[in-house]
């Protein structure tokens, strides 16, 4: 199998280079890519690859841009440092994506993927385009820096920053602050989650969204799931959701 790896840091290109020969029979790596001009120029020249690893961010821009500029037959598997929430647009059609640090249970669970997927390598260029789009629309978005909050008759703003969780009660959406003070939000908790960044806050039940500052203590609970005591929080049970659990530890070992 022919791969080509396009990926500007030095150490996660030569892991991914080790992973790729330990897991692949016989694979063939064409070559090492650190940006979209010389990415460009090597779709245009050479024959198409059986598989390409793909970083994001490359030495001159993203590699969405390569997309633009030239027709890419092969499979993709993207590798990023960017967090899960931020991706789950890539999950269509042959694309698939490895969170960095790669590991080797990630990595065969993409080749899995690419297997399955062989009998149809070439990707319509449309569905990869908008998948792109999507992406890049979230991985560019401007999140909410502050909010306007009442104080008696006046209105005053509260950093972002300053906030160490949302949660909601009884159909209220407050803001808590290191000081132990809840701020009315005139926003829901769904509302709030396309709002603030992603890589900040994180959703592990229906009443709560919490910073990672906001985390005092963590204990294991029945069923894999998992309770959490948070800082100026007068809740003491709070769990986190199961269906959340596997995600909210993905987010925590970013």
């Amino acid at each position: 199998m022919t791969v080509l790896i396009i990926e500007d840091e030095p150490q996660a290109a030569a892991r991914m280079q080790t992973l790729v020969k330990a897991h692949v029979a016989n694979a063939h790596i064409l070559a090492v890519i650190d940006s979209v001009s010389e990415a460009v120029q090597w779709f245009r020249e050479q024959s198409t690859p059986d598989l390409v690893f793909m970083d994001i961010q490359l030495a001159d821009g993203v590699s969405f841009q390569i997309f633009e500029q030239v027709e890419v037959k092969s499979p993709i598997i993207f590798t990023t440092a960017y967090d899960e929430y931020a991706l789950r647009a890539f999950k269509v059609n042959s694309i698939d994506y490895l969170l960095k640090p790669v590991d080797d249970e990630e990595m065969l669970r993409a080749l899995g993927k690419y297997e399955q997927l062989k009998q149809s390598v070439a990707v319509p260029g449309n569905s990869v385009m908008e998948s792109m789009q999507k992406v890049m629309q979230m991985l560019g978005k401007k999140y909410k820096e502050r909010f306007i909050i009442r104080a008696g008759e006046h209105l005053k703003t509260i950093e972002v920053s300053q906030i160490l969780f949302f949660f909601s009660l009884e159909k209220v959406t407050f803001a808590q602050t290191p000081d132990g003070r809840k701020h009315v939000i005139d926003f829901t908790l769904e509302q709030l989650e396309e709002m603030i960044d992603p890589q900040r806050f994180f959703r592990i039940n229906r009443k709560y969204i919490v910073s990672v500052d906001a985390i005092q203590d963590m204990f294991s609970y029945t069923n894999a799931r998992l309770k959490v005591t948070l800082k100026s929080c007068e809740d003491t049970d709070i769990i986190v959701a199961r269906e959340r659990v596997q995600d909210f530890r993905q987010w925590l070992d970013r």
